[in-house]
């Protein structure tokens, strides 16, 4: 498993979400969390950009990616990363997944 660093990213609202970057392999313990599918790119001077695919929440992230119900959309758009935000209430989960939604409007969160 690599972890990449740390990203952030913004909802619509204005809030700035916390996000750890993995590889695309890495295996997570059973926790919930929001969860940002991205293509990331490696830049020539280290560090990476992230497209963000995908935004979700889930009560238990290690189950969450073994049978997507996205995963050909994650393909077809180049998947290659996870960004975790670690939180157990599941309320909040739903509205921060909703404000990040509304801030990127991933390709596939159709």
């Amino acid at each position: 498993m690599a972890k990449y660093g740390d990203i952030t990213s913004t909802g619509q609202s204005g809030t700035i979400y916390q996000f750890e970057a993995y590889s695309w392999d890495a295996p997570f313990d059973e926790v919930g969390a929001v969860y940002i599918i991205t293509g990331r790119t490696v830049k020539p001077e280290g560090g990476g950009t992230h497209a963000r695919i995908y935004i979700g929440q889930t009560a238990d992230l290690s189950e969450r990616f073994d049978n997507h119900h996205k995963i050909s959309c994650f393909e077809r758009h180049n998947a290659n990363c996870i960004c975790i935000h670690v939180d157990d209430n599941e309320n909040s989960r739903r509205t921060k997944e909703a404000d990040l939604i509304a801030g990127y409007r991933p390709p596939c969160n159709d």
